[in-house]
């Protein structure tokens, strides 16, 4: 259903498997001691990972996710000619909840990669993919309360796509003691084929 690998201009996505991904090196930049991981994660809904084993987690729970049709994470990697090509910069995903017909868009990113329009290009792909490919009718995307980098971004792209912000979830995500607000926009199929017009 999700295909192995997309690409933008910029940018690779390659599905987070095992025969694609190596552990270790995906554990490199997601673990406790990374460089910038407690800035990255601030506003994120997961942590940093303790031990190897807790990334060979994730991608089990990837592969798991794909292979019942739930979704699919990719490890963005920059193309030739841009600065750290072949790096892991970051994870996304779009997962998918059938029911609703509706996929919803995840992403972080290592610092050195923030500010180069990423976040939007590899968004404009999966929403491809969630109604050319998947016949979705909405791409939701959320941000917890407080990210502005995220926020701005999120604004930027779903505005080119003609969608909307649709407000805010209150006690959305759970974070060790206390469960935060999060932000929600969407794209209808019908919007997104009238931005792409």
């Amino acid at each position: 259903m999700f295909p192995e690998e997309l690409e933008t201009d910029r940018l690779r996505l390659e599905a987070i498997t095992h025969d694609r991904v190596d552990t270790f090196d995906l554990y490199r930049h997601t673990a406790h001691d990374a460089p910038d991981i407690e800035e990255i994660t601030e506003h994120l809904s997961w942590t940093p990972h303790t031990t190897p084993k807790e990334t060979k987690e994730f991608i089990d729970m990837s592969e798991k996710n794909r292979a019942e049709a739930a979704g699919s994470e990719y490890v963005i990697r920059p193309k030739e000619g841009e600065d750290g090509a072949g790096e892991i910069a970051g994870t996304t995903g779009l997962n998918v909840k059938w029911e609703t017909r509706t996929g919803s868009l995840g992403l972080w990113l290592r610092k050195p990669f923030w500010g180069r329009g990423y976040s939007g290009e590899r968004a404009s792909v999966l929403m491809e993919l969630a109604f050319d490919r998947l016949d979705l009718e909405l791409v939701a995307v959320e941000h917890l309360a407080g990210n502005e980098k995220s926020r701005r971004a999120i604004e930027k792209y779903v505005e080119a796509h003609g969608g909307q912000y649709d407000g805010i979830l209150r006690n959305r995500h759970p974070d060790g003691d206390v469960v935060r607000d999060a932000h929600r926009f969407t794209v209808s199929r019908e919007q997104w084929a009238e931005s792409r017009e």
